[in-house]
């Protein structure tokens, strides 16, 4: 009953790091860059993410502009896409497989059917962890670089925005139930080898004396 829970709880995690990672990845706030000019009313915030670039005014306008040349675009941002592209579909197996393989439900067949299921949906989730933790950080690591940067204008430099955080935490969600999914398929029953079967043992000296009784008749 406590594997089930625990499945149970690796499950939601799972829907929480799915959702965002879907989240994150059609967001346009993956950097996020304020330039306040002399006036409030001149004041902008531009946003740029992996899809489209927004602006947002402070007079209350919004105007996005979507990314139609994948070539222009720099390799981190590539990388992005696909990445976070891949970990959305694994994220989606694996919570398909894992309604199956899970105690709770009355799908999948068998013990042991149900327990590769959870491994698999383990192995989903952990490389969609994966496959989302490395284009955050890449990104990350770019507009850091960029920020300390002395030769970029100060106009130009961006900050990590919403969008980079959320894929973080989806990530560490995807990971933490793939764990769980993979752990709780390897429980085996140790009574056997705690305990071993008795042997029944016979002792020698009777058999020597039955061995020897049966000689003396043949004499």
């Amino acid at each position: 009953m406590a594997s089930a829970s625990l499945q149970f709880f690796a499950f939601i995690l799972a829907l929480f790091g799915g959702f965002g990672d879907i989240a994150a990845t059609l967001l346009p706030n993956w950097k996020v860059n304020a330039d306040v000019g002399t006036n409030i009313i001149t004041a902008i915030t531009q946003m740029q993410g992996l899809w489209m670039d927004c602006t947002w005014y402070s007079t209350g306008m919004f105007s996005c502009t979507l990314k139609y040349s994948i070539l222009s675009l720099p390799v981190y941002i590539q990388a992005a896409r696909t990445t976070m592209v891949l970990s959305c579909i694994l994220s989606a197996f694996g919570i398909c497989i894992t309604t199956v393989g899970m105690k709770c439900t009355r799908l999948g067949g068998d013990t042991d059917s149900k327990n590769n299921a959870c491994f698999a949906g383990g192995i989903c989730f952990i490389l969609a962890g994966i496959f989302g933790l490395v284009p955050t950080c890449w990104y990350t690591r770019e507009i850091i670089s960029n920020f300390l940067d002395q030769t970029i204008p100060e106009s130009s430099k961006h900050e990590p925005g919403g969008a980079v955080y959320t894929g973080f935490i989806s990530a560490g969600f995807l990971l933490i139930a793939g764990v769980i999914f993979c752990s709780s398929c390897f429980k085996r029953q140790q009574g056997p080898w705690i305990y071993p079967p008795k042997q029944h043992h016979f002792p020698s000296t009777e058999q020597e004396s039955n061995a020897g009784y049966s000689l003396k008749d043949y004499v």
